[in-house]
This record gives structure tokens, C-alpha cells and sequence, in this order.
């Protein structure tokens, strides 16, 4: 009797999916694309295109898509890897394809569908802007798998054209987006949202670390928060757009005096930006502050001393002030050369004065995003 009760109970846990305890993937810190381009002395014609490809108004503001952090995910049925961008700034996946045309995927691992048992493809159309190039390409089904969850019938791009220096030069392959599912392509689940929905992670949320400086150690944590890797307690803001990953910003100040922001501002929280990007009016203001000089390239160069003298830049959100130091937002290149780590972007009649806090600030602080609870979590991270 015993263990037919014990059959019964096993038979009821084969049938019944329990989610599985938080993951965590592994990121790999490479050169941000600014100094790989910079290298390459196609920097220029990069940020002169990327002025001309601004987003239209409606679609928000001009994202520079500047990553400097990517993962390991898989696709198909035997599984095909790719190196992604877990970007909390777009929705979207999408990798390259066999049938893309463009340079940028010669040099890119690129997905072939006729080699995945699994895969099934659509006749939908899709076109993808960031404000740095775009992709266009079909819609395509899968399975996915991201460290040790399996996503089945997950819905993604698969690139025909890929334009623009930024995705010749990229160190990734796609992009795995983690913005929310309303900016994303319609009547698609983002991946996300299916890690919840097929019950593959106890928590709906994902965290990111973001080492500072070693190759490796940065992760982001899917379905769970690792306490570790910041210190004291996490202070909880509410999102106040469920586009990107918005919220409201008190100001920007330094010394105690504001600078920028000043009443009150929008900002979204990117990990697919490297820089902290702002409204042109104000950036200007901070680079004549912080005495960095504009380059023929449209860069703004600073002294690298500057980085033991001036004081730190704090951005108070929700209260709580979060300063960023000199040496944070001062970048030196592998020639020695310093740069300012503040950008200017064209925003739009619904962004005017929205700003970007992208990885210079995330390397400061572990960052929870919760789309139980419309919040993000801020930490000193250690």
C-alpha cells in the first residue's frame, strides 16, 4: 500500500513542473564598441551615422547600443550558439541568419534553421532600429536555452540585413532583449516572460553584477538575487513607464550644487549602453564643468589626472544618492588617451529630458529589475 502511494505521488510530480531555483549566466567583459571602433578609426563615421538614424519620435529616444558585457545562449534542436547582448533597453531576440547578405554577418555566427529539428519559421516581417543600426529580417520559433533553462517555442529574429559599422565590429552575435514585452515586436512573448510563463524560474525578476574590472565574473541572475554581490539593502524604485525599465530621477549634482536634472527628470537603467547618456543641453553643461574638450571624431577628451581630482557626480533617485566617481566617468584607452563617459542623445517630444544610465553606473551598483512589482533594486555593489 505504502509504495503504491509512493508511485502515485511520483507519477503526480512527473505531471506537475516545478520551477527550478534562480540562474545565474555568466557575462564576458570585452572593449566597449566606442573603443573598438576608436581602434579602428571608423569611430566617426559610427557616431555621425548614428546622428543621422536617431529614432523617430514615437519610438522613444536615440539608444546608442554601446555594449561592453555578453553572454552564452543556444537555439535549436541540436542546439547552434551565440554570443548575446542581455539588454535591458529592447525586447527583441534575434540573431543572424544564414540567408543575411550584409558584411556584418560574415563575421558572426549565424543561425541556420534547415539544421534545427525544432525550428519553425514565419512569414512575419520584422525591422529592428537601435540608434546605432538596425536589422531586418523574418520571425522564426524555437527552443532556446539560456544556462540551464530551456525555453521551448520561443519566438526570435533572424537577421536578412544588418546595417551599419556598429554590427560589422560587434564582438556578440544578437541580442536578447529585456525591456518590456510592450516594446516589443507585436503578438510575440518576449523571452522573459516565458522563463515565468513555463514555469522555469521561482521568481519574477532578474538581477545584474557587473564587475569592474575583470574579464570575467559579471552575471545576470534569472529568477532569483544573489545577496553576495552587493552590500546593505536594496532600495526599491517604481518603474513609471512599463517600456523600458524608466523611473523618476531627482537630480544630478556635484558638490551639492545641481547640475542637471535639476526638479526632476526620467531615466531608463540600460545594460546595452556603456556611457551615461543625457539631453545634449545638459551633457554640454557637465563636459564644460568636468573640462573635457570636443574632437574632431565627437568625443569629448578630458585629462586623465582629472580622475584623482574631480569631485564625484551623484545622481539621486527616489531620495537616495548614488555618486559616481571621477574615475568612473573618466575612461583612458589603450593609448593612454582619457574620455568622458557622459554622452548626448536627441530625445523626442515624449522624452525631452530623458537620460540613460547605462554600465558606468551599473558597474557601481547590483541592479535588480522585478516585473512582479514594476521596480528596480539598487545596491553598492561590492
Amino acid at each position: 500500500l505504502c509504495d503504491m502511494a509512493l508511485l502515485g505521488i511520483a507519477q503526480s510530480l512527473i505531471c506537475f513542473s516545478f520551477p527550478t531555483l534562480a540562474s545565474r549566466i555568466p557575462l564576458t567583459r570585452v572593449k566597449s564598441m566606442r573603443q573598438n571602433l576608436r581602434e579602428k578609426n571608423k569611430l566617426k563615421d559610427y557616431l555621425e551615422r548614428r546622428t543621422r538614424a536617431a529614432r523617430p519620435a514615437l519610438t522613444g529616444p536615440s539608444r546608442p547600443l554601446q555594449v561592453i558585457y555578453f553572454g552564452n545562449i543556444s537555439i535549436g534542436m541540436p542546439p547552434q550558439d551565440f554570443k548575446v547582448v542581455f539588454d535591458t533597453g529592447s525586447t527583441d531576440l534575434w540573431v543572424p541568419s544564414i540567408y543575411c547578405y550584409s558584411p556584418a554577418c560574415a563575421s558572426h555566427n549565424v543561425f541556420d534553421p534547415h539544421q534545427s529539428s525544432t525550428c519553425r519559421i514565419s512569414k512575419q516581417a520584422i525591422h529592428l532600429e537601435y540608434g546605432s543600426g538596425d536589422m531586418t529580417g523574418f520571425l522564426a520559433y524555437d527552443t532556446v536555452r539560456i544556462g540551464g533553462l530551456t525555453v521551448l517555442g520561443q519566438a526570435f529574429g533572424l537577421s536578412l540585413q544588418e546595417s551599419g559599422t556598429f554590427m560589422k565590429y560587434a564582438v556578440f552575435d544578437g541580442i536578447l532583449g529585456l525591456a518590456y514585452p510592450s516594446l516589443g515586436i507585436r503578438r510575440t512573448i518576449p523571452v522573459f516572460d516565458n522563463l515565468w510563463i513555463q514555469n522555469l524560474i521561482p521568481q519574477e525578476l532578474f538581477a545584474f553584477y557587473l564587475s569592474r574590472k575583470e574579464k570575467e565574473g559579471s552575471v545576470v541572475m534569472f529568477g532569483g538575487v544573489n545577496h553576495s554581490y552587493y552590500s546593505g539593502d536594496l532600495n526599491w524604485v517604481p518603474v513609471t513607464r512599463p517600456l523600458y525599465w524608466e523611473i523618476s530621477m531627482d537630480n544630478i549634482s556635484m558638490n551639492g550644487e545641481v547640475i542637471a536634472c535639476d526638479g526632476g527628470c526620467q531615466a531608463i537603467i540600460d545594460t546595452g549602453t556603456s556611457l551615461l547618456i543625457g539631453p545634449s543641453h545638459a551633457v554640454l553643461d557637465i563636459q564644460k564643468i568636468i573640462g573635457a574638450n570636443r574632437t574632431r571624431n565627437g568625443e569629448y577628451q578630458i585629462s586623465c589626472n582629472a580622475s584623482n581630482t574631480l569631485p564625484d557626480i551623484v545622481f539621486t533617485i527616489n531620495g537616495i544618492d548614488y555618486p559616481v566617481p571621477a574615475s568612473a566617468y573618466i575612461q583612458q584607452d589603450v593609448q593612454g588617451t582619457c574620455f568622458s563617459s557622459f554622452d548626448k542623445t536627441r530625445g523626442s517630444m515624449f522624452f525631452p529630458d530623458l537620460w540613460i544610465l547605462g554600465d558606468v553606473f551599473l558597474r557601481l551598483y547590483f541592479t535588480v529589475f522585478d516585473r512582479a512589482n514594476d521596480r528596480i533594486g539598487l545596491a553598492p555593489a561590492v
